[in-house]
């Protein structure tokens, strides 16, 4: 008689709260400092005597960088674990602040963008999800990895008014340094996320890199999942850059945008948990679709609304809401289709495309801003993609590939 093998699932020898802790932290640090550098978009640009197109490509950069490097970044972590690659991002980061803080010239800024794209591929979410998936047991994944999105919201809740004070206290130069010192202490939280990945023996679990990339790339859900991604990168980009320009040429105080901005990291908390919460009750391709279809609406009322103190903050709650709640469906679609074993690559190679959306909605709104003096144009182009992504969530078929769904091995009795 025979007697099927089962395997357990790969177990983690830290805690998870520790796992989930450091790595959220770390990510709270890098995605809130990363996204205050609208904040410095109108000093930086009437210190330098440059328009603001230099500076979005600086800023386009950074994001095209990190999406590259997001994949390769995956690739290290799956393979030898993300501690040396925090401590890499996290030297990164503090680099590229120096360099604006040094920066003379749009292509200054360029160098600057360079190294803060490098930075952040290294310590955002992407390098980190495959840790805390393979911590996590499967009931709880989604779960945990949402917890990275509520970091990055709280980093943001916390990094705009935190920002905003160093730059009236010390002025937006000194400010700079300032942060050099506060990305520092990402470095030693790398600690409880550092060694290689334990070896897995679950079904399928002996993939090769090369045979994770070839099955990724010819999985028609996965690349429609590509695709849909491209859109959450250009209206993270483009909203949280480029709105503390539009509120000023509005002629709102620039306390506005701070607040809108605090509001859409402390609305992304829950939008976030929500979206985590979701995946045990609803798809997760209908509540990308639901999100993106959301965007589209919210994207509609910066046309057709009257520009106001009250309608900026409530539409940065609405857009809030639906900030990162993108990433636990995203990454756990991820995770359902191929495992985890390669699984901060793969969504490396997702997020990559939200990168080339950040890097086409920086460029193209600097690009349109200094040829028409308006933003209109790039919110009209918002909402289309917002309405392009719902759709091509929606065919996405979520289960497992074959690999993982095949019968366990029979051993002999």
């Amino acid at each position: 008689m025979q007697k099927a093998v089962t395997t357990p699932p790969s177990v983690s020898y830290k805690p998870l709260w520790l796992v989930v802790l450091s790595a959220g932290t770390i990510v709270g640090i890098a995605m809130g400092l990363r996204q205050v550098a609208g904040l410095y978009l109108t000093p930086m640009t009437q210190d330098l005597g440059i328009g603001r197109e230099p500076f979005s490509n600086a800023m386009a950069l950074a994001n095209l960088i990190w999406g590259i490097g997001a994949v390769f970044a995956g690739m290290v972590a799956d393979r030898y674990g993300a501690g040396r690659v925090i401590v890499t991002g996290a030297l990164a980061t503090m680099i590229g602040n120096y360099l604006m803080y040094a920066a003379q010239s749009g292509t200054d800024l360029l160098w600057a963008g360079l190294f803060l794209g490098i930075g952040v591929s290294g310590t955002g979410i992407t390098s980190l999800v495959g840790a805390v998936g393979r911590a996590a047991p499967p009931d709880k994944r989604l779960a945990a990895i949402a917890s990275l999105g509520m970091a990055g919201g709280i980093g943001g809740f916390v990094a705009f008014p935190y920002t905003h004070l160093l730059m009236d206290v010390a002025g937006w130069k000194m400010s700079l340094l300032l942060l050099v010192a506060t990305c520092a202490i990402m470095i030693p939280l790398a600690l409880p996320l550092s060694g290689k990945p334990a070896a897995t023996t679950g079904v399928g679990d002996d993939q090769s890199l090369l045979d994770a990339i070839k099955e990724a790339f010819t999985h028609r859900s996965y690349i429609l999942l590509v695709i849909g991604f491209f859109v959450c990168g250009f209206h993270l980009a483009l909203y949280g850059v480029h709105l503390p320009a539009f509120v000023a040429d509005k002629g709102l105080d620039n306390s506005v945008a701070v607040i809108a901005l605090t509001m859409v990291g402390l609305a992304n908390l829950a939008g976030t948990y929500i979206a985590g919460q979701s995946g045990r009750f609803v798809e997760k391709r209908l509540g990308l679709s639901l999100i993106y279809f959301g965007r589209a609406i919210v994207f509609l009322g910066l046309l057709v609304l009257p520009i106001t103190p009250v309608t900026i903050i409530g539409i940065s709650i609405a857009l809030g809401f639906l900030w990162l709640s993108t990433v636990p469906l995203t990454s756990g679609l991820v995770a359902t289709f191929f495992g985890t074993r390669w699984m901060s690559m793969l969504f490396g190679v997702v997020f990559l495309s939200h990168q080339l959306g950040s890097f086409t909605g920086l460029r193209l709104a600097g690009y349109l801003y200094d040829m028409t003096k308006s933003y209109d144009t790039m919110w009209w182009i918002s909402v289309g993609l917002g309405l392009f992504a719902a759709a091509v969530h929606y065919p996405i078929k979520e289960r497992p590939v074959e690999r993982l769904s095949a019968p366990p091995v029979a051993a002999p009795a």
